[in-house]
């Protein structure tokens, strides 16, 4: 149902984190039937997977990617959609930064999206406040080194004199402003266009929509 792997759901039940019945399970392979037994991870019923949420998000800046607000942020992407059930964001864009965000209660997509082991496409452009030179372009295709360690290569193409688009395939903490600061140029304006094969289009800012079928196997697979 999206929830865990096989390997973290067996660790959910040892942990005494499921619920039959409101009963809490410790036992590997218990057997319930679906039509009958509910079934509650977190003190939350897991849902048919007919309930699944899937949705594009064009986030405008000031709003934290989380499904939890704080005192010190307020505003979080979660009270832009207004639906009744729980979804969370997938990764996180810095609160400064506009642009695609995906929400969803799909456990399993998150996993194939944001696992480092995915390697997952995500799209940017960039501006910034001077002119961009190409050796600077350059260092940025080749990876740059942060906390000692070399990022992976970018693909970058240039749209004007202020402006860049850049394809990264991790996603390391405000990895885009740290590494033009580190050639020497820092953003002024951040946006994610692209995630996989899912493009934000003419999404207007602060809109959302559900994605399609195609687009979520487009997703999965991508």
């Amino acid at each position: 149902m999206g929830i865990a792997s096989r390997r973290e759901a067996d660790k959910l039940i040892a942990d005494g984190r499921i619920k039959v019945n409101g009963k809490v399970v410790r036992e590997m392979g218990h057997k319930i039937d679906s039509d009958f037994d509910k079934v509650e991870v977190h003190e939350q019923v897991i849902k048919d997977r007919e309930s699944l949420i899937y949705i594009a998000l064009n986030k405008p800046k000031g709003y934290v990617c989380s499904a939890k607000a704080t005192r010190f942020d307020p505003d979080i992407v979660t009270d832009l959609i207004d639906i009744p059930e729980r979804i969370y964001p997938v990764g996180r864009l810095d609160k400064e930064t506009t642009g695609l965000i995906l929400l969803t209660n799909d456990g399993t997509l998150v996993n194939a999206i944001i696992h480092p082991s995915s390697e997952s496409e995500k799209e940017y452009e960039v501006t910034f406040f001077s002119p961009i030179p190409l050796s600077s372009i350059h260092r940025l295709e080749e990876g740059v080194k942060l906390d000692g360690e070399k990022t992976l290569p970018t693909e970058v193409m240039k749209l004007g004199p202020l402006k860049i688009r850049i394809i990264l395939r991790e996603g390391k903490n405000r990895q885009i402003r740290r590494i033009c600061q580190k050639v020497g140029y820092p953003v002024k304006n951040l946006k994610r266009v692209r995630i996989k094969d899912l493009w934000l289009d003419d999404l207007p800012l602060g809109d959302w929509r559900y994605l399609t079928p195609a687009e979520v196997k487009g997703l999965r697979n991508a």
